[in-house]
């Protein structure tokens, strides 16, 4: 009997100490997870074009993850993801490019100023470069930028303030595209946002030294070469050669660019009309990136 009882004890013991050990593990209060720990966001938070050569090269990172942040009712078309990525694994080394899509409440507000856009940013963006993967944020916008000039028709359809960062004006993309019987809201949207990308790449001299002179002297950051996706003619960042960008020594945001729709529409239709590619680098621009790490 008394080696039952003592059976029964140990057995009484081991149940015990099981249950403690569990409550400990749920509780997960005293011992912090990676989750809980501090995001380091200091490299994604430097001027436009500083992360060139990592965006296009492998040394540092293999992988690119693209958060895509948008308002109800503003996603981006499937088409047009799907060509960016393209377009990235096109001129970059990257072994793997994801997107990450995250819905968000609209700011509620009838124009947005690049601040604006980026305190949206420091509220709602979740991935920051961690291990061997880059990340880069795209906030695609449900209101025009506060720089539009509605009655002389100019607008602006992307930026880059920061050198992961970015933003989509799709609210002025769809109403672009509303007003041609032949340009889809994706053509347009594909073209902005190979644009903008060629800025974080550190297109043209904006973190990335030309191999050849190709800078349009009146246009700071646009190349010169006809044709190419960043010319000034499709300048969606930067007026008065002036960047779309943050200065991340004194975080002052420059003002915001404008071009005339019009202008947009007729290069794309032209285009369009001779089954030509959207819009896409000249051989000089293809040439910094190869300088620089990439295709």
């Amino acid at each position: 009997m008394k080696k039952y009882n003592k059976l029964f004890l140990i057995l009484i013991s081991i149940l015990l100490l099981n249950c403690s050990k569990s409550s400990t593990d749920d509780g997960g209060n005293n011992n912090p997870t990676p989750d809980n720990q501090t995001v380091d966001k200091s490299a994604n938070l430097l001027a436009t074009g500083a992360s060139s050569s990592d965006i296009l090269g492998n040394a540092n990172f293999d992988n690119l993850l693209i958060e895509a942040a948008f308002v109800e009712g503003f996603r981006p078309t499937a088409e047009a993801m799907d060509e960016f990525v393209t377009f990235l694994s096109e001129r970059t080394f990257k072994q793997n490019i994801s997107i990450q899509y995250k819905q968000l409440e609209s700011p509620d507000e009838e124009t947005l100023t690049l601040q604006e856009i980026a305190d949206l940013e420091s509220e709602n963006r979740t991935v920051y470069n961690d291990g061997n993967t880059l990340a880069i944020y795209i906030y695609f916008a449900d209101a025009p930028s506060d720089d539009d000039d509605e009655e002389e028709g100019l607008v602006t359809l992307g930026a880059v303030y920061r050198n992961t960062s970015m933003v989509i004006y799709e609210k002025t993309i769809k109403s672009l595209a509303g007003r041609s019987l032949t340009i889809t809201t994706a053509d347009v949207e594909i073209a902005t946002l190979n644009h903008e990308f060629g800025h974080l790449f550190g297109l043209v001299n904006l973190g990335l030294t030309p191999v050849n002179d190709h800078e349009d002297p009146e246009a700071e950051n646009h190349c010169s070469v006809e044709g190419c996706l960043m010319r000034a003619e499709l300048q969606f960042g930067g007026i008065a050669g002036k960047s779309h960008q943050l200065d991340s020594k004194d975080n002052i945001l420059v003002p915001g660019c404008t071009l005339s729709g019009n202008s947009v529409l007729k290069i794309l239709e032209h285009k369009t009309s001779k089954n030509m590619p959207t819009v896409d680098l000249d051989a000089e621009c293809i040439l910094d990136l190869q300088s620089n790490g990439g295709k």
